[in-house]
């Protein structure tokens, strides 16, 4: 499995386990927990989740997926806006491992920006690192211009990523938002990588993928393997679909190939807002 290296010096997967609508219905639980076991299996070891996804389920779900397994994981967890205050974010943080069943975070992010100053959250972070609840810290859908910011906050050069919207169909970053992060070695983590299934349905990228042998989503997340310092974390719930997302970790796209995706799917062409799901 290719891995991506933080800023602090981990090297954590390229390929992980998003959770996103995960843990919300019984029926499915069964079928979630054994995907999530067998992605451990096959080296997707960083899995992703949220305070938000489902209010709690999804950490739930993590947790228990994890019992006797947890020093194989690299858990992300995110905390709300209105939670990331020095007052707050104590509690939410506490609120998040009880749910996860675990001592400590791997890499805790601020799932959006809100209210609270940065600088504060900064200092919240900085205090449940310092406490020994969360190993890293950084932050998710942060433009620009909240990076600059960031960045020049005592604590803001210590974030380890930014979790961002990112795929063949959604490149705006590449115009300065990721070249800026690059030339920082911060590590973009691609959210909703193959654009919650519309991909799959797309004429270009299904021809494209018949053509070179393999699956739509395996060229969407092998297209976004090739990038430099990208954690591509599709979300699924089955155990078929996850063997083909591994898959897609073993196929190293050519220049060829390279090109023929930039003429289906559009590099930016100037500068455009940060984009969310």
């Amino acid at each position: 499995m290719k891995t991506v290296l933080l800023p602090g010096g981990e090297a954590v997967p390229a390929l992980g386990m998003g959770t996103w609508n995960m843990g919300d219905a019984p029926s499915r639980r069964a079928d979630e927990l054994a995907t999530l076991q067998l992605g451990l299996d096959l080296g997707c070891t960083l899995v992703d989740t949220a305070e938000m996804y489902g209010e709690g389920l999804s950490e739930e779900l993590v947790g228990e997926a994890l019992q006797g397994r947890r020093d194989e994981a690299f858990v992300v967890s995110k905390v709300y806006p209105h939670n990331a205050s020095k007052a707050s974010m104590v509690a939410a943080c506490e609120r998040s491992l009880r749910r996860l069943r675990t001592d400590r975070i791997d890499l805790y992010l601020l799932h959006w920006r809100g209210s609270v100053p940065l600088a504060e959250t900064l200092q919240a972070f900085m205090a449940l690192q310092k406490a020994g609840k969360i190993r890293h810290y950084g932050i998710s859908n942060l433009d620009i211009a909240d990076m600059k910011e960031l960045w020049a906050l005592p604590g803001g050069k210590d974030v380890q990523a930014n979790q961002l919207l990112y795929n063949l169909t959604r490149r705006g970053i590449e115009w300065d938002l990721l070249p800026w992060l690059r030339e920082r070695r911060v590590p973009v983590m691609a959210y909703s990588p193959i654009e919650q299934a519309r991909l799959l349905r797309h004429a270009g990228l299904a021809r494209f993928a018949k053509s070179h042998g393999m699956t739509p989503s395996q060229a969407a997340l092998a297209w976004l393997l090739a990038q430099q310092g990208v954690i591509a974390i599709p979300k699924t719930s089955h155990s078929d679909r996850l063997r083909e997302n591994v898959a897609a970790a073993g196929i190293q796209l050519s220049g060829g190939q390279l090109a023929e995706l930039d003429a289906l799917f559009k590099p930016p062409a100037g500068p455009a807002a940060l984009e969310m799901l």
